[in-house]
């Protein structure tokens, strides 16, 4: 057995948690009318000030004012009828039972979660260090820049993945390993053995590629320590575009070289997700590319997830106008740039709230609900026959007439607790006519693989769906210019901290509302830090 399987140290596994209730959820509170009031941030003093948000020359606008700095205007989505569309699937969850903090009104300020947040985690994010071996101009985290160094060591980590599982109703179900670079934390591996161990059913990583690509037994010895899935940074095939982004030369090599070593995991491939940051006027007529060269390596490449960029620093309103890429921009060009996806195939993220919902009802516990703002994110699966032509979801599935049999389904089932396993199974049935089987790609059974996601309810069954489609999405992640306390409120993508709260992304990140806050608080100097590892760390960027 390998060092890596082995581990050094012991932790119990922590996989079996008794459930206080079942999810409940309903069409959200969300204000959808147009113009609408919510409140954001100044981008120059981070204070909470009241926002407008309305429809203007077919995109959504955001407006506000600061007493001291004036008025922001910003793009919020590029494209009005999309966004009134994706409005449809708002979806409210049921928070946490067990928060952190308390809510004292000062929205994001006191977050960590609060009783008011109103979604559970989907995935939670811990940075392993704030050390990187590249030297982004576009990156949140970055050693040099910040003047210390932010490096939780073994047991702080131990403890977050613990806080993770004991999140109610629902255990954190994925973690993500980010920073900074994570693979250069000098106890990676054993890092990755403990997320296992303890229990954590989806382990990431978030990574440059730069070890997976120089080091030939790197993706072996992920795998063996538990690692699930690799989100590759992966923004573009163009040197003279990696260079403005990453500020690397031969970078792109390095990242292919990953991609194949990942490939070459024993016994499977070791699953890999493209993460492009979209620049607009650098990368974005490469979006088309990004896609069919997923295909191109869909054995190994299991989706690519679109991230706009987000502005840091001081940028002039019309620079930032001109510059903004939204999430409704990559739908445009996803369709203009390929042959196969249709504006109909991209759905906001709790478009499957319903179907989670369903699979709660019949399993008898809550499970995973994405429940975030209909604006946070998008999705679209492209399948691929065993004749190799492609197609969206779309084109085959009516989605809004499976979301909303989902959801009347539910709420038949909700109050009635006695034989629902026995009812829900029957009522299934009712889901499986909104697919069309004539339509579906050759040689693909779709019906039985969602049966199998609801009535299983397993790891296996959502991987054997996801295995027979390519998933792209798309993340915006918000900096103070079109910051909306809306969307944070019901975020699912949060940050763990070593002392023991889950804040989310954009409150963390968003002009440094918490990173700099938590990374100072338990951070150490480059000369700490070398004493404390024994080597010297260049200025703490490279490993």
């Amino acid at each position: 057995m390998s060092s890596e399987k082995r581990g050094k140290k012991s932790i119990p596994s922590e996989t079996v948690y008794p459930q206080k209730k079942m999810t409940v959820i309903a069409p959200s509170a969300l204000n959808k009318d147009l113009p609408r009031k919510t409140k954001s941030l100044c981008p120059e003093c981070g204070k909470t000030i009241p926002a407008d948000i309305y429809e203007e020359n077919g995109k959504i606008m955001m407006k506000k004012a600061c007493p001291e700095h004036g008025e922001v205007v910003d793009v919020y989505f590029g494209d009005a009828e999309i966004f009134k569309n994706f409005q449809m699937y708002a979806i409210d969850g049921v928070g946490v039972e067990n928060p952190q903090t308390r809510s004292t009104g000062n929205c994001p300020n006191d977050c960590g979660l609060c009783e008011k947040h109103r979604s559970h985690s989907g995935i939670v994010n811990i940075d392993l260090t704030n050390r990187c071996n590249l030297t982004c101009p576009i990156c949140f985290a970055n050693a040099n820049a910040a003047g210390f160094v932010y490096e939780p060591d073994y047991e702080d980590v131990v403890k977050m993945l613990k806080m993770c599982r004991e999140m109610r109703p629902v255990p954190v179900p994925a973690v993500q390993f980010s920073g900074g670079e994570p693979t250069i934390h000098p106890q990676f591996f054993e890092i990755l053995r403990a997320a296992r161990d303890i229990g954590i059913p989806q382990i990431q990583i978030a990574t440059n590629g730069i070890e997976l690509g120089t080091d030939p037994t790197f993706a072996q010895r992920c795998s063996d320590s538990g690692l699930h899935t690799v989100y590759l940074q992966f923004d573009t095939f163009k040197e003279e575009n990696i260079m403005k982004i990453r500020n690397k030369k031969g970078l792109l090599q390095i990242k292919l070289q990953a991609i194949e070593n990942c490939r070459n995991v024993k016994p499977t491939p070791l699953p890999v997700v493209l993460v492009p940051t979209m620049v607009r006027g650098v990368n974005d007529d490469e979006v088309g590319k990004l896609i069919n060269f997923a295909f191109e390596k869909i054995d190994v490449i299991r989706a690519v997830n679109f991230q706009p960029v987000s502005f840091s620093g001081r940028i002039d309103q019309e620079e930032r106008i001109k510059g903004r890429y939204t999430i409704a921009d990559l739908i445009h060009d996803s369709i203009t740039q390929t042959d196969f996806i249709t504006k109909e195939d991209w759905y906001p993220v709790p478009v499957v709230a319903g179907i989670s919902e369903v699979i709660s009802l019949y399993h008898g516990e809550p499970k995973l609900a994405f429940t975030c703002h209909p604006a946070c994110g998008a999705a679209c699966y492209v399948f691929q026959g065993a004749d190799g032509k492609r197609c969206g979801v779309s084109q085959f599935i009516d989605v809004p007439g499976l979301f909303e049999e989902s959801l009347r389904i539910s709420n038949e089932l909700a109050d009635k607790p006695r034989l629902r396993k026995v009812r829900t199974a029957i009522k299934v049935t009712r889901l499986l006519k909104y697919i069309d089987e004539k339509r579906m790609p050759k040689g693909m059974n779709i019906r039985q693989l969602i049966r199998d996601v609801i009535i299983k309810g397993d790891k296996k069954s959502m991987a054997n769906l996801q295995w027979k489609s390519l998933m792209l999405g798309s993340m915006h992640f918000m900096d103070r210019y079109n910051y909306d306390i809306e969307r944070v409120c019901r975020c699912v993508v949060h940050y763990a901290t070593p002392d023991g709260r889950l804040i989310p992304f954009c409150a963390y990140n968003t002009g440094h509302i918490f990173r700099t806050e938590v990374e100072k608080k338990f951070s150490m100097s480059f000369k700490e830090y070398s004493e404390k590892r024994g080597k010297n760390v260049n200025n703490a960027v490279s490993a």
